[in-house]
C-alpha cells in the first residue's frame, strides 16, 4: 500500500460563500485514500513586509510551518483583474522567505481556478504558475482545469452536480498520480 501524502489545499477567495472554497471541498470530498487533504487558511495572514524575515509574527510562523509539514499543495483560485488575488499572492509570498529558506521548494504542485465567467480564471491561473515555478513548486502540467460557469457546477444546496463531481473527480485522479511520482 502507498504511503499517505499530505496535502495542503489554499483557497484563494476569502468569500464566505465562494465558489473555489467549494471546489476545494469537493476535491477533498474526491481525494482518494493515499491523500490526506485539508485546507490550510490565508486570510488571517498579515501582508508580507520584508522586516518580518528576522522576527516573524505568529501567522508567519504558523503558515510557513503548517506547508513544511505537507509533502504537496494545491491551489484553488478566482480571478481578480486576470490575475489571482492578493490573499493567494501574499501567501505564497510569505512561504517563499525569508530568502533560502523557502517552504515551497520541491513540493508537487497542481493549480485549478473557477469563475462564474466565460474564461475559468485562466489569467490568475497562469499568473500563479508563473510564481510556482520559480519557486520550485512542481506543477501539474495536464489537465490544465479553468473551471467557467462554475457557479452551475453546484446545485441550490450547494453540491456538486454530476457534471461538476465528473470534472473535478478527473482532475483529482491526475493529481494523485502526479504526487504519487514523488
Amino acid at each position: 500500500m502507498s504511503k499517505v501524502k499530505s496535502i495542503a489545499v489554499i483557497v484563494g477567495s476569502l468569500r464566505k460563500d465562494s465558489i473555489n472554497r467549494k471546489v476545494a471541498q469537493g476535491l477533498i470530498g474526491l481525494a482518494p485514500d493515499t491523500l490526506s487533504m485539508e485546507i490550510v487558511e490565508i486570510g488571517h495572514l498579515p501582508l508580507y513586509n520584508q522586516d518580518y524575515d528576522a522576527d516573524s509574527p505568529a501567522p508567519y510562523t504558523e503558515f510557513r510551518n503548517a506547508i513544511a509539514a505537507v509533502d504537496g499543495v494545491l491551489f484553488a483560485t478566482p480571478e481578480h483583474n486576470r490575475s489571482m488575488p492578493a490573499a493567494m499572492k501574499n501567501a505564497v509570498d510569505i512561504g517563499s522567505r525569508p530568502y533560502g529558506k523557502s517552504v515551497w521548494s520541491g513540493k508537487p504542485g497542481a493549480i485549478i481556478s473557477a469563475s462564474p465567467s466565460m474564461q475559468g480564471a485562466y489569467g490568475a491561473s497562469q499568473h500563479l504558475r508563473q510564481s510556482l515555478t520559480c519557486l520550485n513548486i512542481y506543477c501539474m502540467p495536464n489537465p490544465e482545469t479553468y473551471l467557467s460557469q462554475a457557479d452551475k457546477l453546484f446545485d441550490p444546496a450547494g453540491e456538486l452536480t454530476e457534471t461538476g463531481q465528473a470534472l473535478l473527480k478527473r482532475f483529482m485522479d491526475a493529481y494523485a498520480q502526479w504526487v504519487a511520482r514523488f
